[in-house]
């Protein structure tokens, strides 16, 4: 059986029982990926599968540290992509090696089977950061531990994609305030943005940058303070990174962002591409 199209969201929640409440489920019933990567879900299996579970077969990693961090992949149970649950690989740690405390619920990698296709998908959640703290420091410790393992993933010449809340704007292009924010705040710093460029540089592709061009944005996250949202000031962290072969399917990309501030169920909205 040959490959069809395939959409994929991927989703920072801020926090999984929040979201459901907000009107998650509403969304992705108007949207229909195929497959889910959700971040920031703070949330057991149980709770997860029970507020998520109906239509959807999932896996999840939650962190060790209750209400912190947690992905998810998920795929619809009436769709024609499958999950291979043998396939289930939990941290970006070395092969072998129980995750680290700054690598739990935050690299989640799972094949999805579609027809022939195999693609393994990536839901990452790297750290926020916080300048001038020991959250700066196991900021860097885990881009350390995700470098690498992002090198051997593309050494392997397959359909990958990495997806998720990488917390790392790239370019002028990708938040609203660049000058206000440049190397003054966690995510817009220079040697955050240097493991970015060591990526693309390794033959990384960035979807959504490659589809839109030189333009302003899309942003997916907008800070709850304020007027961001409704001011569109905005910061674009959600990426999908694919190898080459997978990223030359890519058909079209959608910033599912809310109506209005009262209708967001998450302060980021769900990045979906549809691969051919």
């Amino acid at each position: 059986m040959g490959a069809m199209a395939f959409s994929l969201a991927s989703i920072n929640v801020n926090g999984i029982r929040a979201a459901v409440k907000r009107g998650m489920h509403e969304s992705l019933a108007q949207t229909q990926p195929d497959v889910i990567t959700l971040q920031e879900v703070r949330a057991s299996d149980d709770i997860t599968e029970k507020l998520l579970g109906e239509n959807w077969d999932l896996v999840n990693f939650p962190c060790e540290i209750k209400g912190r961090a947690g992905v998810t992949v998920g795929v619809r149970k009436d769709s024609h992509v499958q999950l291979d649950r043998d396939s289930i690989r939990l941290g970006a740690q070395p092969e072998g090696v129980d995750p680290l405390p700054i690598d739990t619920g935050r690299w989640l990698e799972v094949d999805i089977l579609d027809g022939d296709r195999r693609v393994t998908v990536v839901s990452a959640y790297l750290h926020s950061g916080q300048v001038g703290t020991e959250k700066m420091d196991q900021k860097y410790a885990h881009l350390d531990l995700v470098t690498p393992r992002m090198q051997e993933l593309f050494d392997e010449g397959r359909e990958i994609l990495v997806t998720g809340d990488l917390n790392i704007v790239h370019t002028e292009r990708d938040i609203k305030n660049w000058k206000g924010n440049h190397n003054k705040t966690a995510g817009v710093l220079d040697e955050e943005i240097a493991y970015v460029n060591r990526w693309l540089d390794m033959g990384w592709r960035d979807v959504v940058r490659d589809m839109t061009g030189d333009e302003q944005g899309p942003y997916t996250w907008w800070s709850y303070r304020g007027k961001a949202f409704d001011n569109d000031a905005g910061w674009r962290i959600d990426y999908h990174l694919a190898t080459p072969q997978l990223a030359e399917t890519a058909q079209s990309i959608h910033v599912d962002r809310a109506p209005d501030y009262a209708s967001r169920y998450s302060d980021h909205a769900p990045l979906r591409v549809i691969y051919g």
